[in-house]
């Protein structure tokens, strides 16, 4: 069986990887962007070399140039078979420049990242509801307001001792709340994609 290494190799290299179904490369889903990747052993403090984080600058082909915090300058390829996330699945066409992202990938001789995959604007915030208002939450996190809109029929709710659930209503101001969801660049607003309350 050829790991995802090769695969992504050789749809990069154009060696007839044809469409690969992301979901077995890995998760497609908005957690595994937070995860630790499962590569060989880095020293600590040593940068993972198959993951980028940063801002959209540019987007040619299939290819996004992007400026990471750091202030270093990424070329990330988006292959068949890459997953993309923006509140949900999304085609590649949804990638815009101004787009936050984290992707992960392969790392390419030439220093281009095989991207497995790519999540837009995705945010994972901690904080207290100081408002809900017309399918907002208003959240405190770290001193700072952030807006958390509902979207119809991409937003839940995970309580510890329940399913998910479409239902926000069981939602409550004052209560610690962690949010997953898709940032608005340059706001300081989210839309929401899971609400995870611990009661």
């Amino acid at each position: 069986m050829r790991s995802r290494r090769d695969v992504l190799k050789s749809a990069v290299l154009g060696g007839g990887a044809g469409v690969v179904a992301a979901t077995a490369l890995g998760s497609l889903g908005p957690e595994a962007a937070f995860a630790t990747t499962s590569g060989p052993e880095l020293e600590p403090g040593t940068p993972d070399p198959d993951f980028v984080e940063g801002r959209i600058r540019s987007i040619k082909d299939n290819t996004l140039f992007v400026l990471g915090s750091n202030m270093v300058f990424h070329r990330i390829r988006v292959v068949d078979g890459t997953s993309l996330w923006k509140l949900g699945p999304v085609p590649f066409d949804q990638a815009k420049p101004g787009d936050g992202l984290y992707a992960r990938g392969v790392r390419m001789p030439d220093g281009l990242l095989a991207a497995e995959s790519v999540w837009l604007n995705i945010v994972n915030i901690k904080g207290h509801i100081t408002n809900i208002k017309d399918q907002t939450l208003h959240l405190d996190h770290n001193g700072k307001e952030v807006l958390c809109h509902v979207v119809a029929g991409k937003s839940v709710a995970i309580r510890s001792d329940a399913p998910p659930s479409a239902d926000l209503s069981m939602l409550k101001v004052s209560q610690h709340v962690q949010i997953l969801g898709a940032w608005r660049p340059d706001t300081n607003e989210v839309d929401i994609a899971t609400v995870f309350s611990p009661h």
